[in-house]
């Protein structure tokens, strides 16, 4: 839940076991597919969720709850550019905001508090979303599957680990921000290039608008609650844009732009 200014490499970590199906350049027109992880593949954002409400709670003898809800997302913009996405992030975010509104009062319970907190976020079992385990089988069959994401480099890894997904993976990008660049880049060194590649993700702004700048295709696929920070408008009547009720939908609507292609 919570990039530098500056772009950082993207890191490619490859599984051991890395599936690349063969296949035809000629007959397909989507060789690759890029996947964002949280609130994609498995659950994430209502984890923060019930962390920022307990965290409300924990100032309420400091401020109302709109105060501290208010401090705390204008603490966590001022700090993407230095702590980059993720629970550790959020976490000193926490602590910085808590601070702030304790305006000089002894908080060292607080802190501990939010410490264990940022703890349990770190350790929280993954579960992976309905339908995503059949639906990246079903894909990894046929397309290059690449894994792209923020957040934190270890926690990333350890939650695609857990979820037993990372051998259907051809690659795994860990990424400071995600705009058109980065698209460009992870589709060249994964495929055949952007125009050649499909984007799906829950994030309009990080996952669909950039790819689609970058000339893939882009889809859409909501989660039940977003983040403020990845909100923007839907490019309505792109050619390259698809709103998909869920990633069970991923493969039809890629069998759709093949047959449309052929």
């Amino acid at each position: 839940m919570t990039a530098p200014a500056e772009l950082a490499p993207a890191l490619p970590l490859t599984p051991p076991a890395a599936k690349v199906p063969p296949m035809s350049e000629s007959r397909m027109t989507i060789t690759t597919i890029g996947l964002d992880a949280d609130d994609t593949l498995w659950h994430n954002e209502t984890i923060f969720r019930l962390t920022q409400d307990r965290f409300v709670a924990l100032l309420g003898g400091h401020a109302d709850e709109r105060a501290v809800r208010e401090r705390l997302a204008a603490v966590e913009r001022r700090n993407l550019r230095l702590y980059g996405y993720g629970v550790k992030g959020f976490t000193l975010s926490m602590i910085e905001t808590a601070m702030e509104l304790a305006q000089g009062a002894d908080i060292t319970a607080a802190v501990r508090e939010i410490l264990a907190a940022g703890r349990e976020m770190l350790s929280h079992p993954v579960e992976t979303l309905p339908g995503v385990d059949q639906t990246l089988a079903a894909l990894a069959d046929r397309y290059r599957l690449v894994l792209i994401t923020k957040g934190d480099l270890m926690h990333q890894e350890n939650k695609l680990a857990a979820s037993g997904l990372g051998e259907l993976f051809s690659a795994v990008e860990i990424v400071s921000e995600k705009d058109r660049g980065t698209y460009e880049r992870v589709f060249e060194r994964h495929g055949a290039g952007a125009s050649r590649a499909a984007m799906a993700g829950n994030s309009m702004k990080s996952d669909v608008l950039p790819a689609i700048e970058a000339g893939a295709f882009g889809a859409y696929i909501p989660y039940a609650v977003t983040w403020a920070h990845e909100l923007a408008d839907a490019p309505v009547g792109h050619p390259r844009y698809a709103e998909l009720a869920s990633i069970a939908e991923l493969p039809a609507w890629l069998q759709t732009l093949e047959r449309e292609a052929a």
